[in-house]
């Protein structure tokens, strides 16, 4: 069996790496072409890499962070999907709560007669209206909102009654900034006094609702600008 000089192999293999001119690779020895030819290919590798596979890699962990959050919305998607029936149930429920409410909402057209109504209650009373005056309407997202000012004066047990009554009337009416004044001096034997601000509701019509939604698109559009 022939045996291999190892070491003889090796400074032959070092020789031929030894005075090479880079001009002329086509004359070099098999060794350092086969290590040049690699070396090449290590760098085409790694700058195809670069070019084409970085913005590909980080593309995919991007992906990759967003795995958990959408697990997370997956289950919640899943948990909506198995109680959608009660889901359902419960949005019937709402609208209905909501169709409610909105028949003790005024129309424009029954402001009139529901200042009528909180007026009659006091005159019901025995109450003296000394001030009863609506304010400027203020115009919300779906509603519109009427101030009243009032000043009245009666018996202590008279104002109470009447703040009941405006309570329980059909539509929605709400006491604010109510002062109830004892009368003083010389004046210890008259009726107390009460001051507050009775605000109604009204829905709005399809004309004000329209109004609404462009102010709010107009609005929405001047805030990107």
């Amino acid at each position: 069996m022939r045996k291999i000089d190892l070491n003889a192999w090796f400074q032959d293999l070092v020789g031929q790496f030894q005075g090479l001119n880079p001009k002329e690779p086509g004359q070099w020895p098999m060794a350092p072409k086969l290590a040049a030819s690699f070396g090449v290919m290590l760098l085409v590798v790694i700058v195809g890499y670069f070019v084409l596979l970085a913005d590909e890699q980080a593309a995919l962990e991007a992906e990759q962070n967003r795995e958990p959050q959408l697990r997370q919305d997956y289950r919640a998607k899943l948990a909506q999907a198995v109680n959608l029936p009660e889901l359902r149930r419960q949005k019937s429920q709402v609208e209905e709560y909501v169709t409610q409410l909105e028949k003790q909402l005024p129309g424009k057209a029954e402001i009139d007669s529901l200042l009528s109504d909180i007026s009659s209650a006091g005159v019901g009373r025995g109450l003296q209206f000394e001030l009863f005056r609506p304010g400027q309407v203020l115009v919300k997202d779906y509603y519109a909102e009427l101030p009243i000012a009032l000043r009245v004066s009666g018996r202590y047990h008279d104002i109470g009654a009447f703040a009941a009554d405006v309570s329980n009337l059909s539509r929605i009416v709400t006491l604010h900034n109510l002062v109830v004044q004892a009368p003083t001096g010389r004046d210890a034997s008259t009726a107390l006094s009460m001051e507050a601000t009775a605000r109604t509701y009204r829905y709005l019509d399809s004309t004000e609702v329209a109004e609404q939604r462009k102010a709010a698109a107009a609005a929405k559009a001047g805030g990107k600008k």
